[in-house]
């Protein structure tokens, strides 16, 4: 089995705010990439634990969440920004069996989940596909979906663990602290979330090997709806090719292939 993992940090243990540790210019933004890599260590750990020899792991944190000096030595990493094409992307994607989700936050406008979003935590509300809410759980379990990569296991705040057992029947999910609202939580110890992690991962790849969770496909076309906080930010989107403005902070993409909308 070959595993992709994306990684996030705002459902790390310990993480709880966007201006002191989530955004680059935080004051303990360089410790909370050291939890959120203790995190992903983990969960290598566990997928070594259970057989898995061909790990990838992806940052997806947008200005960077893996403090590389201390990654896992049987991890490979793939970061930067700007992202390559999806062209490119999806011919790495297309190497691997499972995908597999480490430090992952609630979506945007979830009452108790701390550091909810959805892709941009200042400029999004909400995003819709086929008129139901998605979050970045869905954008990734969808897209991999695709490419018939099922979503087995997933490790974050509990908002963010329920987001995901909604959307995907026979998932593992380890929730690392309990939010309380946007910028409070109550989090295990890092010692006991890593622990967990490491556990529950190990315990999601050899149920998948028992009794495999398929990949997640919802049937198309496919209308994706995104709302924004300011006009501004739906004026550039409406600019894009094939953008449709609704009102004036709404737009939506059309389209027969879900990765062609969920990602734009």
């Amino acid at each position: 089995m070959k595993v992709f993992m994306v990684t996030d940090m705002e459902g790390v243990a310990g993480v709880v705010s966007f201006t002191q540790q989530s955004y680059p210019d935080g004051k303990y933004y360089e410790q909370a990439k050291l939890l959120e890599t203790a995190e992903v260590n983990a969960a290598v750990e566990g997928l070594l634990d259970a057989g898995v020899t061909d790990i990838l792991v992806w940052d997806g944190h947008g200005a960077g969440g893996i403090h590389f000096e201390t990654l896992h030595p049987a991890a490979k990493l793939l970061h930067g920004r700007p992202s390559p094409p999806w062209s490119r992307l999806n011919e790495v994607i297309a190497r691997y069996d499972v995908v597999v989700m480490v430090g992952q936050h609630a979506m945007a406008g979830v009452m108790t989940g701390n550091q909810n979003h959805t892709q941009n935590s200042q400029t999004i509300d909400y995003y819709k596909l086929n008129g139901r809410l998605i979050g970045e759980i869905g954008q990734i379990a969808l897209y991999f979906g695709a490419f018939g990569l099922p979503l087995i296991f997933l490790s974050g705040e509990l908002d963010a663990c329920r987001e995901a057992e909604a959307l995907v029947t026979g998932i593992t999910t380890v929730a690392v602290k309990e939010g309380l609202g946007r910028g409070s939580a109550i989090s295990l110890s890092a010692p006991e979330a890593r622990r967990l992690i490491r556990a529950g991962i190990r315990a999601a790849v050899e149920k998948q090997r028992r009794d495999p969770i398929p990949p997640l496909v919802w049937p198309g076309p496919y209308v994706l709806e995104k709302r924004f906080f300011h006009t501004d930010s739906a004026d550039t989107a409406a600019n894009q090719p094939g953008v449709e403005r609704v009102d004036s902070q709404t737009v939506r993409l059309h389209g027969n292939d879900v990765r062609d909308v969920i990602y734009r």
